[in-house]
């Protein structure tokens, strides 16, 4: 059979789209309505409760977005200009912005040819005197091997700053992503687990650090005395409106990570055995909340050329995040060799993700994949 036969699919697959609904406004219409839509009211308190209460930690506060959120992790803790923080070359640059933004050097580590993760032997050679803090990415909802990471950390003196962003609902040994370090991070940008619109929140053991942090992301003010400021401070609140999105969402996440966990258990059935493909594998005790499933070819062939034929097929995938270091901006940093990296890279996919799909979406994204690379 030629490669033309392969049929498009017709109905629309929605990648990473938001799922919002009627209880979504429903919550949105009660900020409104009480006069609270920006950052004074009392959905961002709830959520915030909501989501420490969810994953298990003390307490947590919310933030504009994901990358203010390490941002202010990064602040709180001291990182300045001089030090190094080390962070994984597969990543969003947000991981890495907050690093530079405060004068401090990212040391980009490769990953774990399996996971995708940071590579626990990298980040031991990576450390110098430096070196300030960690910051371990959970990569598509796949938990990092904290074990290895937190041991490492210990041993070196190092802060952790979890970026969590993609792993709302994930566990390493039943523990939530986000509660191992000194802080953790999460998103709820409009392509998450669970979304507000935008926003983020810091996850954390030490409660006088978050009450500090929650006092700097209101442009330092008094709780009291407005016009009093102590210290300079940020304008990274979340807005009320957006914490009664996120209650609502939070209502839903069970729903949500259920059918994610289901759309990768079809993609691990439907491509078994396909021509070399494999699925980001899982460390042992880790439980992915699998915000995203990716394939990759083993024997390393470049999957631009089947990214371009499914486009064509309204099969929509995307290349898996390029290495930070291979950005123009971030090349300066580039020190040590990532060759794990830029091999996955070369030959890995994001595969549609979105919790507005059905089952048997999936189903027929697996079977046009099949049909596409035994065809050539």
């Amino acid at each position: 059979m030629a490669q033309e036969s392969v049929q498009p699919i017709s109905k629309m697959i929605h990648f990473d789209a938001p799922n919002v609904g009627a209880l979504e406004k429903e919550y949105a219409a009660k900020a409104i309505d009480s006069g609270f839509i920006s950052t004074f009211g009392p959905f961002v308190g709830e959520f915030e409760q909501t989501v420490a209460k969810y994953v298990g930690a003390p307490s947590a506060v919310a933030t504009q977005s994901g990358t203010a959120a390490l941002y202010m992790a990064l602040y709180e803790l001291g990182v300045k200009a001089g030090d190094e923080v080390i962070v994984p070359a597969i990543t969003f640059v947000a991981t890495v912005n907050p690093v530079i933004y405060l004068g401090a050097t990212p040391v980009f580590v490769d990953v774990d040819e399996e996971t995708w993760n940071m590579d626990p032997k990298d980040l031991e050679r990576a450390v110098t005197k430096k070196t300030k803090a960690v910051i371990p990415v959970h990569i598509y909802g796949n938990p990092c091997d904290m074990d290895a990471i937190m041991s490492i950390a210990k041993k070196h003196n190092l802060y952790v700053i979890e970026d969590a962003t993609e792993s709302l609902g994930a566990t390493y040994k039943d523990r939530a992503m986000g509660t191992f370090g000194d802080f953790g991070c999460l998103s709820f940008n409009g392509n998450k687990v669970i979304t507000t619109g935008g926003g983020g929140m810091l996850l954390g053991t030490d409660v006088g650090r978050l009450k500090h942090i929650k006092y700097l992301i209101n442009q330092a003010k008094s709780e009291y005395i407005e016009e009093v400021h102590q210290e300079i401070g940020f304008n990274y609140r979340m807005t009320n409106i957006e914490g009664a999105i996120g209650i609502a969402q939070m209502k839903r996440v069970g729903e949500f990570l259920k059918l994610k966990r289901r759309f990768s258990e079809i993609y691990h059935e439907g491509l078994e055995g396909v021509s070399s493909i494999t699925i980001q594998k899982e460390y042992p005790n880790a439980r992915s909340s699998w915000w995203a499933t990716c394939l990759r070819f083993s024997d390393g062939r470049d999957v631009e050329p089947l990214r371009q034929r499914l486009a064509a097929l309204n099969v929509p995938v995307k290349r898996i995040l390029k290495p930070v270091p291979d950005y123009p901006p971030y090349a300066t940093y580039s020190m040590r060799p990532c060759e794990v990296a830029g091999k996955i890279y070369h030959s890995s996919l994001v595969l549609p993700n979105s919790t507005l799909n059905a089952e048997e979406d999936i189903g027929h994204v697996c079977a046009v994949i099949k049909e596409c690379v035994r065809h050539g």
